[in-house]
């Protein structure tokens, strides 16, 4: 059950606002995409609180022109898990579950003042749970919501609006791994397995949400598909969803995407993507080499980086975490097809049967 207070980071257990529970791992997140109107830039931005380190760190990157250019920050909060801002970034909270404004100061050429607005209220999806032996590696839940923005990016002095664009915003909280690597994994060593797709598509008066973790054997361990009325918030929950993924060879990335699911009454539903440009999610530390979630920076820290996606070599693992920009084609029996856009974020770490993956990193 979601409620206004869930769109702020204080998640905790039945102690002070200071403590959340016991297990060091405990963040709290939020993370935004969006695309101009016009398709020519695309943005995401994070900001993180781990109350048991004592860090908050976030990032803004824009993807335009071919070149992803991102501002990594990064705090000790001092415990006010409340001011959340680090550096010249900042999220607030506008009207819980609906409205949300990030701002990031001019820094290395880059600026934003932008807002969202839920185009529906926000999903909640399963919970997230995950263990290896006795000890517990993912214990997250999650809140999702299509928006539209407004407001502008700034890129060397050149003014993007992003009134009319669109996009999408989690919440999410939880136990997972942040900050430096655990010393002592449980016992016996097991490989890194890892395979997440996640789906937020956009279409006219209607969203689609849809993603699957699998294991090494291609079962899933957390999968769901929903739909979701904007002008009523009423949510349909698809049957049996299946993801049919076709690799780009020398690549773990799709090269094509289709989810198929049913109806409870059995009907067909079946939405194909096809993916464009790949946002590199490391530009907002996910998996980024030094700038890691929950990674100690001192006091403060802000830093800012530029790539060319052409550079970008997808046979490296640290260049694995990706969302590909996709446009989408939604097909429901009986009524005529819509056509949409989203973003298909991919994962791909250790063996996946069906994918016809085998080892740590191999390629299709």
């Amino acid at each position: 059950m979601l409620t206004a207070g869930d769109d702020y980071p204080l998640h905790q257990r039945s102690e002070p606002i200071a403590f959340a529970g016991t297990d060091r791992n405990f963040y709290d997140r939020y993370f935004f995409n969006g695309q101009s109107a016009d398709g020519r830039l695309f943005f995401a931005a994070a900001l993180g609180v781990y109350p048991h380190l004592n860090i908050m760190d976030a990032a803004f990157s824009v993807l335009a022109d071919g070149v992803q250019r991102s501002v990594f920050a990064s705090k000790v909060m001092h415990h006010e898990r409340m001011a959340t801002s680090v550096g010249p970034l900042a999220v607030e909270v506008v009207e819980p579950l609906r409205r949300l404004r990030v701002r990031l100061a001019l820094h290395d050429g880059l600026a934003a003042d932008v807002e969202a607005t839920g185009l529906h209220p926000p999903i909640e999806e399963p919970r997230f749970v995950r263990r290896i032996g006795g000890r517990t590696l993912m214990d997250v839940t999650r809140m999702t919501q299509n928006v539209g923005w407004k407001g502008a990016v700034t890129v060397d002095g050149r003014v993007t609006s992003l009134d009319g664009g669109r996009g999408t915003r989690d919440r999410s909280w939880g136990v997972r791994p942040v900050g430096a690597a655990d010393p002592q994994p449980p016992a016996p060593p097991a490989a890194p397995q890892f395979y997440w797709l996640w789906a937020p598509l956009l279409f006219d008066g209607l969203s689609l949400y849809a993603h699957t973790n699998d294991d090494g054997e291609g079962e899933p361990w957390n999968r769901s598909a929903v739909l979701v009325d904007h002008a009523t918030g009423a949510e349909t929950r698809l049957r049996d969803p299946r993801f049919a993924v076709t690799l780009a060879p020398g690549t773990r990335r799709a090269a094509a995407c289709t989810l198929r699911a049913t109806l409870a009454d059995g009907s067909a539903v079946e939405a194909r993507m096809v993916p464009e440009t790949h946002f590199q999610m490391s530009g907002l530390g996910y998996g980024h080499p030094t700038r890691g979630h929950g990674a100690f920076h001192g006091a403060l820290s802000v830093v800012s980086e530029s790539v060319e996606l052409a550079s970008i070599d997808p046979a490296v693992p640290a260049n694995a975490h990706v969302q590909a920009l996709v446009s989408a084609e939604l097909r429901r029996e009986g009524q005529p097809a819509l056509h949409g856009r989203g973003v298909l974020e991919q994962l791909m770490i250790g063996p996946h049967r069906p994918s016809g993956l085998s080892g740590l990193f191999d390629l299709a």
